[in-house]
C-alpha cells in the first residue's frame, strides 16, 4: 500500500515547497501508509470547474488518501462543497476547507487554519503583549490565513487596541465581516479597509501605535512577487512583524529586516505556521493523534530542509 497510495497537496507552486522533501521523513516516523506526496497546482483565481475537477479526482481515486489545501481554501469551499459528505463547523463558519480526509467511502472537509494560527500565534506573541504595550494589529490580506488570525486576535483576553483587516477588494472584506458575525465577534471592533495601493497600506502603518503587530497574509512574496507595503512604509516602533510565508521572494520580510534595528522589531516568518499547518492536517487525513511532543519531533526533522 505504501507504494500505491499517496497524499495530495493542493496549491499554486507545490513543487517549491519544502514539504515535498519533508513528507517522506515524517511519514516514516509517524508510520503512515504512504511516503508519497503529490502536488495539484492550480493557478490563482481559477474557474469553479477547475476546483471541482481536482476535488472530484481526490474523491474518486481509491489510492488518494486525502489532501492539504493551501491558498485555494475558500475557493474549494465555494466551488466544491457539495462534493463533500460533511464538513466541520469551522469550515462552515470560515467558509473554507484546508483539510480533505477520506473515511471509508465518505469525504470530510475541515478548516484547520483557526487551530494552526492559534498555535503559532501563542509561540510568537506573549499572552500580555497588547495589554502591556497598547499595540494594535494590522492584518494585510483577508484570505484564509488572515481570517483565522483576525478571529484568534479578536477573541484573545489580551486583545489588540485596534484590529485592522485589509484586502484589495470589498468581497474578501465582506466575507471576513460575515465570518466575524457568525463567530460572535462584534464587527464594530474591527476596521475593514480596502487598500488599492501600497501607499494605502503605508498610511495604515503610520497610524499604528508602538508595539503593534503587522502581518503579511496576502500571499505576496510567495504566490506572486512583491510586498503589500512600499519601500517608504515604516513599521511601528518596537512592533511585531509576521510574514506568513517562509519561501518565495519574501520582499515584505526583507523590508522588515532592513528596519529591524532602527525600529526595534521582533520578526517572525511562516516556518512554525507551516509546521503546525501540515502536522495538523496530516493528523486529520490519517486519523492519528498529534500531541505537542510529536509536533516538536516533526519540527526537528523538518529543520534539515529549512
Amino acid at each position: 500500500m505504501a507504494d500505491a497510495s499517496y497524499m495530495g497537496f493542493v496549491g499554486v507552486t507545490t513543487s517549491s515547497s519544502s514539504m515535498m522533501k519533508i513528507f517522506p521523513a515524517w511519514a516514516e516516523v509517524l508510520g503512515l501508509p504512504t511516503r508519497t506526496l503529490i502536488g495539484h497546482d492550480i493557478p490563482l483565481d481559477s474557474s469553479p470547474d477547475t476546483y471541482r475537477s481536482v476535488i472530484r479526482a481526490i474523491r474518486d481515486d481509491p489510492h488518494h488518501l486525502g489532501a492539504l489545501v493551501t491558498t485555494h481554501k475558500m475557493a474549494v469551499f465555494k466551488s466544491a462543497l457539495d462534493l463533500f459528505d460533511s464538513v466541520d463547523d469551522l469550515a462552515r463558519t470560515f467558509g473554507e476547507i484546508s483539510s480533505v480526509a477520506k473515511r471509508d467511502t465518505r469525504m470530510i472537509g475541515a478548516a484547520k487554519d483557526p487551530l494552526t494560527v492559534r498555535l503559532a500565534l501563542e509561540e510568537f506573541i506573549p499572552p500580555d503583549h497588547f495589554t502591556t504595550t497598547g499595540g494594535g494589529a494590522l492584518i494585510l490580506g483577508s484570505g484564509g490565513a488572515g481570517c483565522a488570525l483576525s478571529y484568534q486576535l479578536a477573541q484573545r483576553l489580551d486583545a489588540p487596541s485596534q484590529l485592522i483587516c485589509t484586502a484589495l477588494s470589498t468581497a474578501p472584506l465582506d466575507h471576513q465581516r460575515d465570518l466575524h458575525q457568525r463567530a460572535g465577534i462584534d464587527p464594530v471592533k474591527v476596521r475593514y479597509v480596502k487598500t488599492s495601493s501600497s501607499e494605502d497600506v503605508d498610511a495604515l502603518l503610520a497610524e499604528l501605535p508602538a508595539g503593534s503587530l503587522v502581518v503579511n497574509a496576502t500571499g505576496m512574496g510567495k504566490d506572486r512577487p512583491g510586498s503589500p507595503i512600499s519601500e517608504a512604509g515604516v513599521f511601528p516602533l518596537e512592533g511585531l512583524v509576521w510574514e506568513f510565508n517562509y519561501r518565495g521572494s519574501l520582499e515584505f520580510l526583507e523590508q522588515a529586516k532592513r528596519q529591524q534595528v532602527s525600529r526595534r522589531l521582533r520578526i517572525e516568518d511562516g516556518w512554525r505556521y507551516f509546521i503546525y499547518g501540515w502536522s495538523q492536517v496530516i493528523a486529520d487525513v490519517f486519523d492519528i493523534e498529534m500531541p505537542a511532543d510529536r509536533t516538536a519531533q516533526l519540527s526537528t526533522i523538518a529543520t534539515r530542509w529549512r
